[in-house]
């Protein structure tokens, strides 16, 4: 798997590393870069692109031309692919206006709540057959928990849900008083405490 080009649409905190994720221009699938098979975030080194002026931390809208070893699904994470250790290329990116053409449109985001047992996954009565959407959402709010957690409540089809976020411009655009677009990457965690919890990686 070699050369694919991948629209960033996350590269968010994991572990105090990186968990990137974008969809692959040629085919609109999903793509999970992971350090090994059992889905491992990347560390700062391994999230580099290069470009003309040198080499930098991916960003979504970016346009980057990556290598895999191999497709290594979890059950809970369907579209993970190990690194090969190749040195991505950025190759320009897009805007966020074209953010509509990546849209996903699922029913609902693996249910109501904030979370997914990890074993109903495992066992096949909850079959996850995408861990990351692109989606519209409505009613955005973002906000600090009293435990000083990073949220997002909002309303999708008729669903409203309250996740914690991981995108690491959260501050920034609390601080700077920034109207997002209201399109949320929205990615289904590792397994914590018997749950995979819902996460919003990236706030476009």
């Amino acid at each position: 798997m070699k050369n694919i080009e991948v629209v960033i649409l996350a590269n968010s905190v994991k572990h105090q590393q990186h968990c990137v994720a974008g969809k692959c221009i040629a085919n609109g699938q999903w793509v999970r870069p992971v350090s090994n098979a059992d889905g491992a975030e990347l560390s700062h080194a391994q999230a580099l692109c290069k470009n003309p002026y040198g080499q930098f931390n991916v960003k979504p809208l970016q346009k980057v031309i990556m290598s895999f070893s191999t497709h290594a699904p979890l059950s809970h994470q369907p579209e993970n692919y190990v690194i090969d250790g190749s040195v991505w290329r950025q190759n320009f990116g897009i805007s966020v206006g074209e953010l509509d053409n990546y849209l996903d449109t699922p029913n609902d985001i693996w249910g109501g709540t904030d979370r997914v047992s990890h074993a109903s996954i495992v066992s096949g009565h909850i079959a996850i057959e995408q861990s990351l959407y692109l989606i519209a959402v409505e009613n955005l709010h973002l906000y600090k928990n009293q435990y000083d957690r990073r949220r997002a409540s909002f309303s999708y089809r008729g669903n409203n849900y309250d996740l914690a976020v991981t995108d690491p411009n959260f501050d920034r655009i609390i601080q700077n008083n920034e109207v997002p677009k209201g399109v949320l990457c929205v990615s289904l965690g590792e397994e914590y405490q018997g749950n995979c919890f819902k996460l919003v990686a990236t706030i476009f």
